[in-house]
């Protein structure tokens, strides 16, 4: 059965589902361990066929990562970062990035647009994992699907540096994402990640500055 399917499948969600066959030969024991746990996958940013999403397989060192993709019939379960805001009061982990999460939270909960947590801590708030630890950051995104300004996002820079860890927020638009700190500072092009690659873009909400 599956769950949220009504729900477009967007980067930073958390998948479940994919069976452990249907990985590609080859992918290494940790990815097979990982899958045949039942471990979620996070979608990613590529150009996949009809029916099909590009995930990331993530273990338990930040250098097990692993690019594959996984069809869609299969989704039995989807959490995406904006469901997983409530899940911080709820668990006893006192990690900075979960402090820092408490923290922020009525100042991002203030503004009218969508947004919710990724990255290490997303991924433990979904699923109960421990994968944080005293460094980790706090990744978050906020759905921007019209221009947020530049000015803005310096103002938004300096509130998220009062929190006790490092804050790194994605500007999600609909052509792609880009960084909240590099879109706040002064160069006149910015990286935009897109499905069909990065490139520098002076406007990440243009079209036509997609590559051809």
């Amino acid at each position: 059965m599956v769950m949220n399917a009504h729900l477009p499948v967007q980067p930073h969600d958390l998948l479940w589902g994919m069976p452990v066959a249907a990985l590609p030969a080859g992918a290494p024991a940790w990815v097979v361990e990982v899958v045949s746990m039942g471990h979620p996958l996070v979608v990613r940013r590529a150009q996949v066929d009809e029916g099909l999403v590009a995930v990331g397989v993530r273990g338990r060192s930040r250098d097990q990562r692993f690019a594959t993709v996984m069809k869609l019939s299969d989704l039995a379960r989807q959490v995406k970062p904006e469901q997983l805001v409530e899940a911080v009061e709820k668990v006893e982990s006192d990690w900075p990035a979960l402090r820092a999460l408490k923290q922020i939270r009525p100042f991002l909960d203030a503004v009218a647009l969508p947004w919710g947590v990724a990255g290490s801590a997303g991924f433990e708030l979904a699923t109960g994992i421990n994968v944080l630890h005293m460094d980790s950051d706090l990744d978050l995104i906020l759905r921007t699907d019209q221009r947020f300004s530049r000015e803005q996002a310096a103002e938004w820079v300096t509130a998220l540096d009062s929190a006790i860890c490092r804050i790194d927020l994605q500007l999600q638009t609909p052509f792609g994402a880009v960084a909240l700190r590099e879109w706040a500072g002064s160069a006149r092009q910015v990286l935009l990640k897109a499905d069909d690659g990065a490139r520098l873009v002076s406007n990440p909400w243009q079209p036509q500055e997609r590559a051809a």
